[in-house]
């Protein structure tokens, strides 16, 4: 009995120090994408949409600096320096400014601090695969309730840059998924190579400005309880919308996955959506009428999670 309790208690002490390993993994993988450089190309594909991109990304003690174009559809470069974002769509013609949300974008994918991560998913290490010619650790991350989708990581053994990453949904299907086909990681970068393909031309386009400021939707009668385990807010603010209509804005997020709700005015000028489900890819999105405004829920998580946070949404006039 002595032999199999001592048998039992090196099991789960093996077991515990593996789960500790797989979290170590995504420590790994949060600091790479914090203080790497690199420039690479990857693959984005859902249902039957890919899009390629390439990336060139400077890590700074001032904060990243970064540009990405798509290489095929609809032409598009995004430029992030610090938390200002801008967006040039050359074709038709529009520039559009925006603040940076906590919202991650692949790679960066993992906030620091990873401790609601290891509450709500089951962190585990898969095996060794080879992704864009580096030798990777794969990571699962599997939850613990049907509120958000799984995980699959793939990390640079040598860096811990995230080379890869899927959404699986619950009947275990890749919804989504980002893998690099190309990468760099380290090294010098032409500080040139930042700057938009676009900014001469851009000077005549139309430029969209968010307008976003922080705010509270409560001093407006808005209230949110969204009753979703592990998700916290991390974002409340007002965007401007067709040069004057105020949207309000409120991100929610569990470190991995994030939820956005929109709150706006509704205009008669304007047709609106079909209220209820749609979905596209990973991403579902419900919207309902509430007291004269638009309610829309958009996120990479369940149609369950994105009603459940609608459905809280409340206004009682101030």
């Amino acid at each position: 009995m002595r032999t199999l309790a001592a048998l039992l208690l090196a099991l789960a002490a093996h077991a515990v120090h593996a789960d500790g390993d797989a979290l170590s993994w995504l420590h790994r993988i949060h600091t790479a994408a914090e203080k790497l450089s690199y420039t690479g190309t990857f693959v984005y594909s859902s249902g039957d949409q890919t899009e390629t991109s390439r990336i060139i990304h400077l890590a700074g003690r001032n904060g990243a600096r970064e540009r990405m174009e798509t290489l095929d559809g609809q032409r598009r470069e995004i430029v992030r320096n610090g938390d200002e974002v801008k967006c040039y769509l050359p074709d038709s013609m529009t520039v559009k400014v925006d603040k940076q949300t906590d919202h991650a974008v692949f790679p960066k994918l993992l906030p620091e601090n990873l401790q609601d991560i290891g509450e709500h998913y089951e962190v585990s290490k898969g095996g060794i695969e080879r992704i864009a010619g580096y030798e990777c650790q794969a990571i699962v991350l599997e939850p613990k309730d049907k509120l958000r989708y799984g995980h699959r990581l793939w990390a640079d053994t040598s860096t811990g840059m995230l080379l890869k990453s899927q959404t699986i949904n619950e009947k275990n299907e890749v919804v989504e998924q980002f893998a690099f086909t190309q990468i760099a990681i380290g090294g010098k970068i032409d500080q040139s190579l930042l700057k938009s393909k676009f900014l001469a031309k851009s000077r005549d386009w139309q430029v969209q400005n968010s307008g976003a400021v922080a705010t509270s939707l409560a001093a407006s009668g808005w209230s949110i309880k969204p009753g979703l385990p592990g998700f916290k807010k991390v974002t409340e603010m007002k965007r401007t919308q067709g040069g004057s209509k105020e949207v309000g804005h409120v991100v929610y997020s569990d470190g991995l996955a994030a939820v956005s709700v929109f709150i706006e005015p509704i205009s008669k000028k304007v047709s609106l959506p079909q209220p209820g489900l749609s979905r596209q890819g990973a991403i579902n999105i419900y919207s309902r009428q509430l007291d004269n405004h638009l309610v829309t829920v958009v996120g990479e998580a369940p149609a369950e999670s994105v009603m459940k946070l609608a459905e809280s949404v409340e206004y009682r006039k101030p």
